[in-house]
């Protein structure tokens, strides 16, 4: 017999510094109207040098263990999704482990993009329904500013930094929602249209790598959006068929905050109405797997969802990955 699995506890962690778009019409060729016309990105949060994505992750963990009322030797297993890792190995989960005070819990790193949170909810969903595991910490965390090319308008204008966490347990006691299902997939015919081609063994780091700009963000910005809308109706439909539920049974779709224009064309796509599609990245920009985590964690502190009310975080990333569950909102 499968276990209903909850999310007991939710955090979120933004860094200190703010980026203005009036602050990066300093550093780059663009606008403030240039920016907001086709992103919808106002400002976005940048880590300090001395803060490794570990440090983002530990912070968004600890907000998240607090809400769930355990402590981190709680934890049977840590999860942390994120494309900017402390180093090449050991993996980030171990130095959160560290940082936070866990036991000598299982740490396993996902490497799936912006779709990391939903890839960890229905991984470690998985472990949590057959045991013996009870409580699985799973963090998404990106420090994007350490592989932005301040030089390209392009991207450099949506990247940003922070990290959100969840406590997922068996145990039915004060929850924030239970996970009722979803849909992980991945169409590695698109990997390259975005990546980071320098740093693995690929590409090694040499002067001629570096000098090629090849250890920064690179994306085809148009491919890219003709494949996220395509790619996250699809990973809608297929999570609402899993759960046997419509789109009119979803009150708040919580989508990847990548990019507003996307976010519409998502909502277009679908025959869904926009406000019914939570939207953040106003204040936050594109924080990577971290992103519809951040933006759940914002929206529930303002009061916007009800008990009882489902939720359909959907996410699409690097991979080229995709994603969407459903959860029932506790409050």
């Amino acid at each position: 017999m499968t276990r209903r699995i909850f999310i007991r506890g939710l955090g979120s962690y933004l860094p200190e510094k703010v980026l203005t778009n009036s602050e990066l019409e300093k550093m780059v060729d663009t606008s403030d109207e240039w920016i907001v016309t086709r992103t919808g990105i106002r400002e976005r949060h940048i880590a300090a040098a001395d803060q490794a994505t570990s440090d983002l992750a530990a912070e968004a963990a600890k907000l998240a263990l607090a809400d769930a009322s355990l402590d981190a030797k709680d934890m049977d297993a840590i999860f942390v999704a994120t494309v900017t890792p402390d180093m090449p190995f050991p993996s980030t989960a171990c130095f959160v482990q560290q940082k936070i005070g866990a036991g000598n819990c299982p740490c396993v790193g996902v490497e799936v993009g912006c779709s990391g949170i939903v890839y960890m909810l229905e991984l470690a969903s998985g472990l949590l329904e057959r045991g013996p595991y009870k409580n699985i910490l799973i963090i998404a965390a990106d420090k994007l500013s350490a592989v932005t090319d301040w030089t390209d308008r392009s991207t450099c204008v949506i990247l940003a930094d922070g990290a959100a966490a969840m406590v997922l347990s068996t145990e039915e006691k004060g929850v924030r929602a239970e996970y009722l299902g979803g849909f992980i997939a991945a169409n590695g015919a698109g990997a390259e249209l975005l990546c980071q081609p320098g740093g693995g063994s690929r590409n090694p780091a040499t002067e001629k790598s570096v000098a090629e700009r090849l250890h920064f963000l690179k994306m085809n910005g148009k491919e890219v959006f003709k494949h996220a809308v395509k790619d996250m109706a699809f990973a809608v439909d297929m999570a609402l068929r899993r759960c046997g539920i419509g789109p009119d049974d979803i009150a708040h779709f919580v989508p990847h905050q990548a990019n507003m224009r996307i976010i519409e064309a998502i909502a277009e796509y679908v025959h869904i109405p926009l406000e019914r599609f939570v939207a953040v990245l106003q204040r936050t920009g594109n924080t990577s797997s971290a992103s519809l985590a951040i933006a759940m964690d914002m929206a529930r502190r303002e009061g916007r969802f009800k008990r009882g009310e489902l939720l359909m975080p959907v996410a699409f990333g690097a991979g080229l990955t995709s994603s969407a569950a459903v959860l029932r909102w506790n409050g």
